[in-house]
């Protein structure tokens, strides 16, 4: 039977062979070890062509793998006026890549406040945001928008944020990164049953039951500090309570897809989908 959650990796799993190698070797490999999702981490530029795009839907397609994009990171709606065209090119041309290449959902991160509050960067990032969705559906470009919680407080990026941006705009549906949440302010919060309910209560009464069987997830370890995150840690090695996160969204009827960003990715994703099917129940 399937399984509620799809389960992949951020980039091409380590142990790609070399030959074919690239995404499409990456997708290949993903199906053989019981992977069925890959996120393409075009995080320092978009670098392909039409054709290899061409490739890597066809291989999709033939091995059932569900794909997204992870965009570059210099992206940030909050950006100077005089820097938003080409900070907005990023978002875009992943977006125009990413579909042509297969893929379903644009995840990318929102940037930061440069101090100031919330509700006033937001007033600046929903406009453009909303300019990015009109112009890829006049162009017939069907992608999911997918701004990223993010593991710093100084970031744009609460879960929050990212909930009021989907609010305002059809398209736009946040990547929850749990891990990130965990990490976000400093203290070890966001780890327990009743708060990682809380977070599904909330996302679900901002969008809507029917958003809940389309979550978009990453997930992995996380070192943080009083700031906030500092770098992915390998499942074993962090304080997170895994087990409880799989039952929370299990109890909340959630679907979708969990990415893992592990520095060990396939090895942590395969362990994620055996937690969750243990959890779960699911896959017996």
């Amino acid at each position: 039977m399937s399984l509620s959650f799809r389960f992949g990796t951020v980039g091409s799993p380590t142990a790609t062979p070399p030959r074919p190698g690239g995404t499409v070797g990456g997708i290949q490999y993903a199906t053989s070890i019981g992977l069925d999702a890959l996120e393409l981490a075009w995080v320092n530029g978009v670098r392909v062509g039409e054709a290899t795009c061409a490739a890597i839907k066809k291989t999709a397609e033939e091995t059932g793998v569900a794909l997204s994009v992870h965009a570059p990171y210099y992206i940030n709606l909050n950006g100077e006026d005089e820097k938003w065209p080409r900070l907005r090119k990023y978002l875009m041309d992943a977006a125009h890549f990413g579909s042509l290449a297969g893929a379903t959902d644009i995840v990318f991160h929102p940037g930061t406040y440069f101090g100031r509050p919330a509700d006033e960067v937001l007033k600046v990032t929903i406009p453009r945001l909303q300019g990015c969705v009109d112009e890829l559906r006049a162009a017939g470009n069907l992608v999911t928008l997918r701004p990223e919680t993010s593991g710093k407080a100084a970031m744009l990026g609460s879960l929050a944020d990212t909930l009021a941006m989907a609010r305002e705009i059809p398209g736009v549906v946040p990547c929850v990164d749990f891990a990130h949440l965990h990490a976000r302010l400093g203290d070890g919060s966001m780890n327990t049953y009743d708060e990682w309910m809380a977070a599904l209560d909330f996302y679900r009464q901002s969008l809507g039951d029917e958003t809940m069987q389309h979550l978009h997830i990453h997930l992995s370890g996380i070192n943080y500090g009083p700031k906030g995150e500092k770098n992915h840690l390998v499942m074993e090695e962090a304080d997170m309570d895994f087990e409880t996160l799989m039952r929370a969204l299990h109890e909340s009827g959630a679907q979708g897809r969990i990415m893992c960003e592990s520095p060990v990715l396939e090895v942590d994703a395969l362990k994620f989908k055996a937690l969750w099917m243990e959890v779960s129940g699911e896959g017996e």
